[in-house]
């Protein structure tokens, strides 16, 4: 097909029109951090234990209340980037 025909084929269907800029106007993205732990199949306490986080600073910055700091950031990135090595090195800071 080419991009026109898709185009008018989505338009055709009456359960998948788009959406209107008022509508994507109301819409809210999905924090980064709530991204990263659904990612990783984790609730919000076992994130927040793996990787020794207020639970209630997950939730604030899932909810968007707050956002992380700069070394909350940079923690996690470092999740992100390998979720393993982080939780194998914060498991081995407790011992």
């Amino acid at each position: 097909m080419t991009d026109e025909e898709v185009v008018a084929a989505a338009l055709s269907d009456p359960d998948a029109q788009p959406l209107t800029p008022e509508q994507l106007a109301r819409m809210r993205r999905v924090s980064r951090v709530k991204v990263l732990r659904r990612r990783l199949g984790m609730t919000q306490m076992e994130f927040a234990e793996a990787f020794h986080l207020p639970v209630t600073t997950l939730r604030d910055w899932e909810q968007r209340r707050s956002t992380p700091d700069a070394p909350a950031r940079a923690l996690l990135l470092a999740i992100e980037r390998d979720p393993k090595v982080m939780r194998r090195l914060l498991a081995d800071r407790a011992a």
